[in-house]
């Protein structure tokens, strides 16, 4: 009997500690997610515009003590902080003037710099239109990307909230890395067409500084193969304070992107308990991404492509994809094997990563993965965004309240699960055509 007894304490016991075991294993918990996403897009935060220092430095703080509080080495530097600075300029005054009318500012938007004025007697400068039937967004893209020259372009009234929008998103400010070579496009002037005058006059004043940005990142060193890099990546900042709707002018990005740095947190948080990375992992917080990448750019071009095995790039995991629940989709599925590999370790889930249905987006070198993809690496941006329904989207609206927490526990474990083969270096994907060198 006694021995009956001591046989069913250790059985009870050996079921609690595995039990305990388990619990102390478990991938993310929906408190931990909740906690994380709802500081990051707290008013508080004011947005987290990356041309705000006080703002974006509250959010880099909070990045860097839950860093600190799992475990995790900074990454180069004797802190969490990968600073950088950047020249800014900044536009104090525009005018655009058609006969005698003077346009009011929300009914037009330059792109780029003005260094003299325009007029129509410039011989270089081309005139475009966007007619009523035209698709604004399509026409936009074509002349910014495809046409270095001065242009005025005439935009029907029709398109006026779109103009208005785009207007939101290009902010009166520009970016470039201090070493940079200024960029040689000329100004592009989007002007609401209503009656104007055959003679006009641009122009524009701007002011000059240096500013400094600043990533978040640590790592977990590799066992056998410190010198072989994963990386996971989000972007932590959003646009900050904008045109206010009611009492509400806050852009908190609780899905673009608090979601991703919550997931990029979790999945650090669990590979240190799970302490059995062969690969070194690196866990990066970028800033600028909303202005033109530039925390990603920093960082991409300040490692050696070759030793970074794989790049899991985070990016609006708040909803349900277009496939449904359990389900991710993956930019540029097709130009690794990433995927497929990371699908292979989910063997008997319901979980399933999907191509990038959105290709003519060009998603793929549209996020932070863009630089060390466009260097070989296989680097991918992990996503279950519907851009193309997404109201919320660079809005005042995308609060926690509008995002589903179990969609955002489930990716988290789908890509936890599915990278492990990866980082215990029994898995290594194939390499993305290069771009450039």
């Amino acid at each position: 009997m006694l021995m009956r007894k001591q046989f069913f304490s250790l059985l009870v016991f050996g079921l609690l500690f595995h039990l305990a075991c388990a619990q102390d294993k478990q991938i993310t918990s929906t408190e931990n997610i909740s906690r994380i996403l709802n500081t990051l897009a707290s008013d508080d935060m004011r947005g987290r515009s990356a041309l705000n220092q006080i703002d974006i430095g509250k959010a880099a703080d909070f990045i860097a003590d839950e860093f600190k509080q799992i475990g995790l080495k900074p990454y180069k530097e004797d802190n969490f902080r990968q600073s950088f600075i950047v020249d800014r300029s900044k536009v104090s005054e525009q005018n655009v003037t058609f006969g005698k009318k003077s346009i009011p500012e929300d009914e037009f938007l330059i792109i780029g710099e003005l260094n003299t004025p325009i007029t129509e007697k410039d011989q270089d400068l081309k005139q475009y239109t966007i007619t009523e039937a035209d698709d604004f967004s399509q026409r936009f893209r074509e002349i910014v990307q495809k046409d270095t020259s001065k242009a005025i372009i005439l935009v029907d009234k029709k398109h006026a909230p779109f103009l208005a929008r785009f207007k939101r998103i290009y902010n009166r400010e520009s970016i470039t890395f201090t070493d940079q070579k200024k960029p040689s496009a000329g100004a592009k002037v989007f002007v609401i067409a209503d009656g104007i005058s055959n003679t006009y006059t641009v122009s524009q004043s701007r002011s000059n500084s240096k500013f400094p940005m600043f990533n978040v990142a640590a790592i977990i060193p590799g066992k056998s193969k410190p010198d072989e890099y994963v990386i996971f990546s989000c972007h932590y900042d959003h646009i900050g304070i904008i045109q206010a709707v009611g009492q509400d002018s806050i852009a908190n990005g609780a899905d673009d992107d608090a979601s991703g740095t919550t997931a990029m947190i979790e999945l650090a948080r669990y590979y240190k308990k799970l302490n059995n990375n062969e690969r070194t992992l690196i866990f990066v917080a970028f800033t600028g991404e909303e202005i033109g990448m530039f925390g990603s750019k920093f960082f991409s071009n300040n490692i050696d492509p070759e030793k970074v095995v794989a790049m899991i790039n985070i990016e609006m995991i708040g909803k349900d994809s277009k496939f449904g629940p359990n389900s991710l989709y993956i930019t540029g599925y097709d130009a690794s094997n990433l995927g497929k590999l990371m699908q292979e370790n989910l063997k008997g889930s319901e979980f399933t990563f999907h191509p990038d249905p959105y290709t003519t987006q060009n998603l793929f070198y549209r996020s932070d993965n863009a630089v060390l993809a466009a260097l070989g690496v296989p680097a991918h941006t992990f996503s279950t965004s519907q851009i193309d329904k997404d109201q919320y989207y660079h809005t005042v609206d995308d609060e926690v309240e509008t995002l589903d927490i179990n969609n955002i526990k489930s990716s988290i474990e789908a890509i936890a699960t599915g990278a492990i083969g990866i980082i215990n270096g029994k898995q290594t994907p194939s390499r993305v055509e290069k771009l450039r060198d």
